[in-house]
Formats: structure tokens, sequence, C-alpha cells
């Protein structure tokens, strides 16, 4: 499985980054042949232009949607856009997983009636289980935000990916990373603050729960631009001894199934 980042800016698109947007790739052959399989986890505002460098928008198999803040989602507006007047014609509808209420949401978000709103452009599901996306087996849980958000094991032939989405420290976390090849957490806040419950975590939070859970190697994201990462990545480090990075727009990892990073 590949993991590249397109976007890692926490709550807005930042001077190096778009915001949230993961794409990950896979070869599979469903029967029809052997193809690439691509999946968006997130599609935050400015990510959008930003996937262009890495893959066609057109390839994009599904969107997988943690919760549906500004800097997650709405960029599905201008994907919207681009398959119902592409060129080469209205384009074939693809999943969308969301929490419930995602369709209206976004059609509000572009100022459409709900009905049809996008469903003409898109295949609006919500999470109530695990799914299949051709190689990709995705179990989401549900995190501690103030609205309807998950967290998003995604696994491939054994390997495992881990995506926080956004949340404060919570149990449920550690079903998602336990023994995760990476693990995508957010650290948009600081130690040593009166930060807020229930809504982000530090660093420091990040770092606890990936050693406790055994992950292999820890990608702390969705820092905010008002701070510096590599504060981040120094609250980490005391507790977390393995593999440490800092998300970078345009990271790209490949990830095996003896668990060797690249």
């Amino acid at each position: 499985m590949r993991l590249t980042i397109v976007g890692c800016s926490g709550s807005y698109p930042g001077p190096d980054s778009p915001a949230s947007c993961y794409l990950l790739e896979a070869e599979h052959d469903d029967g029809t042949g052997l193809r690439t399989w691509r999946v968006l986890l997130d599609l935050g505002n400015g990510a959008l232009g930003t996937l262009h460098r890495y893959a066609d928008p057109l390839t994009i198999d599904a969107v997988l949607l943690s919760h549906l803040h500004a800097d997650h989602c709405l960029d599905l507006c201008g994907y919207y856009v681009l398959r119902k007047y592409h060129p080469t014609g209205p384009q074939p509808r693809i999943p969308v997983w969301g929490p419930v209420g995602t369709a209206d949401r976004l059609a509000r978000a572009y100022d459409l009636p709900v009905d049809p709103g996008m469903n003409d452009e898109f295949d609006f599901r919500e999470w109530v289980g695990p799914i299949e996306v051709g190689p990709f087996s995705v179990l989401p849980v549900a995190v501690d935000h103030p609205v309807p958000a998950y967290a998003l094991r995604v696994s491939v032939d054994g390997v495992v990916v881990g995506y926080s989405g956004d949340t404060g420290p919570c149990a449920a976390l550690d079903q998602v990373a336990a023994g995760a090849d990476l693990m995508l957490a957010e650290a948009s806040f600081r130690v040593g603050v009166d930060n807020p419950p229930n809504l982000h975590m530090t660093g420091a939070d990040c770092g606890e729960f990936a050693s406790r859970v055994g992950v292999r190697r820890l990608v702390l994201t969705h820092v905010p631009p008002w701070h510096d990462p590599q504060d981040a990545l120094a609250e980490a480090r005391p507790e977390y001894d393995g593999p440490l990075d800092l998300a970078r727009a345009g990271a790209t990892y490949e990830l095996h199934a003896v668990g060797r990073q690249v």
C-alpha cells in the first residue's frame, strides 16, 4: 500500500500545505484485471488542486470522510464540479462514506437543493461498520470530537494504516492504531496550554498511545499554521521511541507486510 500526503495542515490550509487529505493506493485484481485502486482519506479545503500532482482525480475509487468540518470535507464541492462538468462528460458515481448527514451538509455547502444535491455524482453512504473498497478493508471507529467523527483503520494484505481524524485522547484510538504499520495522528494542541477537552491531541498524547499499542511508525499531522510543527515533534519524542515523522505535503510512504516503510 502506498500513502501520499496530499494535505496535512490543521484547521485551514497553511502556507506549505492544503488541509487534510491522504491518498492510499494499492494494486488489486477484482476479476477484470490488475489495476491501481485509490481512495482518499478526507478531502479538506485546498486539497483537490494539489491532488492532481499525484493522481488523476477521475481515477479515485472512493472518498472516506472522517467528519464534516470544512478542513476535512469542503473540497468535495470542487470535486462535484469536476465530476459533473468534465469535458469528457458526467462521470460515474463513486461512493463517499461519512457521518450521518454528509449528503445534506455538502449540498448546503454548495448552495444546492438537498434533493438531488450531489447525489447524481456521489453515492453517499453512512459509517455503520466495516467496509471494503477493492483491496482496502476499512474499520471506522467513533472518536471524541464536538461533531460525529471517526478514526479509520485501513488494511490491505496485512498492511495497516491508522488515521485519527480529529479527536481528543480516547480509548477508541487504541483499536484503530494497534500494531499499525503507520499511524497518522493529529497533533493540534500543545502541552502546557489550557486546552479545551474532547477536541484535539498534543504531540505527547500521540506518542503515548502510539507507544502503548505498538505503532510501527508515527506520523504527526494536522498541526495548525499558528503552531511550529517542531514543537509537536519534540513533545512526542519522549513518549515514543519508534520512527517518528512530521507529515509533509507530497511525502510518500511505501508500506509492506513485513512492516518496512520507505
